[in-house]
């Protein structure tokens, strides 16, 4: 069960047991009672995270092209490739780094610009660790943008938790290419550097909800292993074309290889060569139990 919701509707829900030794007035009760209320106490603290998981929402904040902002159940925030301030596709507001709080992690699914243009900025005024592929980690530190602790390199099949132990990311494949090109602000002269290899990442969030952020990929028979073994419920999948797949074979992947219970296509419409639409997607997948959310840049789902 999903819905969007706007900014003044975020639900911020703090734990029950936070003031339980005010509201059991322990000095008005005997020993025996003592015993019996410090009981149901521990009982309700060890319940309140599980029965705080079944209310709270996984919220999903995109932001055009693949940039992702992810608010987990237990308020810990994932930023996956990070492209604002210069997208045309983003809202004005969020062309401010600051507008997205707080950041605990950062995953960068390879090195082009329209996925690694704020990872520097953000990672400087958030102080969050940056995630990705091993190559391209090394590249970003090696051309100052992170500092080396700073950074996390991981491979494909790996796992990461470095927003707590109950949430685990895990890189899977993708099928694209990955560059890091800097230009010179006084020269105008561009130099290229190795990107490592172009990834995916599957977010596991606290409650077993799982997101599959595909980034830049074309088809790719693993695809059904993905959908098989990991059983993502979410799927974020390009389908603009050109550099990623197109509406027909992202509704493939959809339904024959993936099927999630929901799916959000994006990197779309951002440049000119990046043709594919929603609406085609839509056409392309026909009748399908997967719900599809054509949402804006800039909207929120909750989960």
């Amino acid at each position: 069960m999903c819905q969007i919701v706007p900014d003044y509707l975020r639900r911020r829900v703090a734990p029950p047991a936070e003031r339980l030794g005010e509201d059991i007035g322990l000095a008005a009760v005997g020993r025996r009672d003592f015993l019996k209320l410090a009981a149901t106490a521990a009982t309700v603290a060890l319940a309140t995270p599980a029965a705080w998981a079944q209310t709270a929402k996984v919220e999903v904040h995109w932001l055009g092209q693949a940039a992702t902002k992810i608010t987990t159940l237990t308020g810990k925030v994932i930023v996956i490739d990070p492209f604002m301030v210069n997208n045309p596709k983003t809202p004005p507001a969020f062309k401010n780094l600051d507008a997205l709080g707080k950041v605990d992690v950062i995953l960068v699914t390879h090195g082009h610009g329209d996925h690694v243009g704020d990872v520097a900025e953000l990672a400087k005024r958030t102080g969050a660790k940056v995630a990705g592929p091993a190559g391209l980690i090394a590249t970003l530190t090696d051309l100052g943008w992170i500092p080396g602790d700073q950074g996390i390199r991981f491979g494909k099949g790996g796992k990461l938790q470095p927003a707590g132990p109950q949430i685990t990311i895990t890189q899977t494949r993708a099928e694209h290419s990955s560059e890091v090109t800097v230009t010179d602000p006084t020269t105008k002269k561009s130099t290229t550097y190795p990107g490592g290899e172009p990834a995916g990442f599957i977010v596991e969030c606290e409650n077993g909800f799982k997101i599959y952020h595909m980034g830049d990929t074309g088809l790719f028979g693993d695809m059904r292993l993905i959908g098989d073994y990991y059983k993502p419920d979410l799927v974020m999948i390009p389908i603009g074309g050109h550099f990623v797949m197109d509406p027909r074979d992202a509704a493939y992947a959809t339904t024959q290889m993936l099927k999630p219970k929901f799916v959000i296509p994006f990197h779309y419409g951002t440049f000119p060569v990046l043709r594919g639409t929603p609406q085609e997607y839509q056409t392309a997948l026909g009748q399908t139990s997967t719900q599809v959310f054509p949402i804006s840049p800039g909207d929120k789902l909750t989960f």
